[in-house]
């Protein structure tokens, strides 16, 4: 029997359901898939898209698509079994989608959105008893999105795309559209002025018709103009690629209870922006500029919101005093002397309890890195400052995480398929059954804080499960597109051409 590699678990969220008799959740995107689990006991309760032919082959169809930043139309298989790909007649799962990067959950547990990567699509889910998804929207934005939040007690979505825009739209699709102006006649392009009469040599006729064939295309897309088809409203702007963005609400005061929202969001440039909220998201209210390479995650921490940590492509974390732009502390993320680039993948600032019975909460901010098995634990002293404690070491590297309600303990996904440490090099052999998450539990009584691995019966049921299936002999063309799709923040690097060595 072929023993295939487990597709890891890109984005896992913990669901808290409010809603009396409804059970909590664990999401996870895998591949083109969103899984399902039980939060009690870790089985599995449905995927979606549901299709009938899932559970050996999965084809991933990429979008074709009219923008020259976006990738070519292509097929990437993901796990041919053998009687597939001997009976060439056989039905094939296709999406116009390959992954789905971003997860964001309502507060009430009732909601969840998706983006799918390669046809740009924001779909938004509503969460069954059974723990079934039924998708209520999909609405194609005019850019890949790069970061989603959910504001406004979850009535709205902020979606930041990779073009630097950040638009607002309705959770829930109110049906009205958003009409693009017409095209004045006086805003087409020129048509060459040059014609066949007046250009005569063969070098000059190939660059004429050349001119003729571009002023076409520009012509068609001005009179086609296409428009939203849904409610969709641009509150701000990047000159730059957008990477990350965050949403918080701050006191005015102790008395009134007011609170004035800002977004935090960075971008390919290293520039840090501090905006107010809708409906004056054009008012910017400070940057935040110390970073020397782009900028992939910004966090928050909700126990002290006056401050903001940054990381990306510098081998340094940042701690701001957002709301004066002042850099609080710089926090080396590689020991010293260690010469090789890091990329943040993401930093979470949480709340856990210390015990299992135990009211007493642990604040921890932990950084993951791109390729890195390691996560890197922090506490936030009252200064601002990051103090370093004890990392947590997992079996492969680190994708995401995620906390139950009222736990001590957080659960990681990892990269069963990649070498621990590489984001190009696959083990030898996959494993049976694959890790796709771990659980890590703060130790009792331990100064600072520690951690240690906790065999929980939750993680056993989700590994034991099984899902999306990656063919144990592909070629390495297909394994480089596998690899570029789980780790392209390192794409985010500006290249030095034109130095001298």
């Amino acid at each position: 029997m072929v023993v295939n590699y487990q597709h890891p678990i890109q984005c896992i969220r913990y669901v808290e359901r409010q809603t009396a008799g409804s059970r909590n959740l664990f999401l996870a995107s895998v591949g083109s898939k969103i899984y399902t689990y039980a939060a009690e006991t870790g089985k599995q309760l449905a995927i979606w898209p549901e299709a009938a032919n899932t559970a050996d082959s999965t084809v991933v169809s990429v979008a074709p698509s009219s923008e020259g930043d976006e990738p070519s139309a292509k097929k990437r298989k993901v796990s041919p079994a053998p009687e597939q790909t001997a009976k060439r007649g056989q039905s094939e799962t296709s999406t116009a989608w390959s992954t789905i990067p971003i997860l964001a959950v309502s507060s009430d547990g009732n909601f969840v959105v998706a983006v799918t990567d390669e046809d740009k699509c924001l779909r938004v889910f509503e969460i069954e008893e059974s723990g079934s998804l039924k998708q209520l929207s999909e609405r194609h934005m005019p850019k890949r999105p790069s970061a989603i939040a959910l504001v406004d007690d979850d009535k709205t979505i902020l979606c930041g795309d990779k073009f630097g825009d950040v638009y607002s739209l309705p959770l829930i699709d109110t049906g009205k559209s958003s009409i693009a102006p017409k095209i004045h006649g006086k805003l087409k392009p020129n048509q060459p002025a040059a014609t066949t009469l007046t250009v005569h040599s063969k070098r000059n006729l190939a660059s004429l018709e050349q001119q003729l064939r571009h002023y076409g295309q520009k012509e068609k897309t001005a009179d086609e103009k296409p428009t939203s088809a849904f409610e969709l409203h641009l509150i701000l702007g990047h000159v730059s690629m957008l990477t990350d963005l965050v949403y918080v609400s701050i006191p005015v005061d102790a008395t009134s209870g007011r609170k004035r929202p800002y977004i935090f969001t960075a971008d390919r440039d290293e520039h840090i922006r501090v905006s107010r909220g809708p409906p004056q998201a054009h008012i910017i209210e400070n940057y935040c500029l110390g970073h020397t390479s782009f900028v992939s995650s910004l966090c928050v921490p909700q126990w002290a919101p006056e401050y903001l940590v940054s990381g990306g492509g510098d081998d340094y974390l940042i701690v701001w005093r957002w709301n004066e732009g002042r850099l609080v502390q710089k926090v080396p993320l590689l020991e010293e002397g260690t010469n090789s680039e890091v990329v943040v993948r993401r930093i979470w600032a949480l709340s856990l309890n210390k015990g299992a019975n135990s009211e007493e909460k642990a604040n921890a901010i932990f950084v993951a890195l791109d390729g890195f098995s390691k996560l890197l634990c922090f506490t936030l002293e009252s200064d601002g400052s990051l103090k370093a404690q004890n990392s947590i070491q997992a079996s492969g590297n680190v994708l995401d995480l995620t906390v139950p309600a009222g736990n001590s303990s957080i659960v990681v996904s990892v990269d069963a398929v990649r070498e621990p440490g590489s984001t190009q090099e696959w083990r030898t052999t996959p494993s049976s059954p694959s890790t796709l998450v771990e659980a890590f539990r703060l130790k009792p009584s331990s100064e600072g804080l520690d951690w240690e691995p906790t065999s929980e019966a939750i993680t056993a049921q989700i590994n034991s499960e099984g899902i999306s299936e990656i063919s144990a002999d592909l070629e390495e063309k297909q394994k480089k597109e596998l690899n570029d799709s789980l780790y392209s923040l390192g794409n985010l690097r500006k290249k030095n051409f034109g130095e001298d060595d």
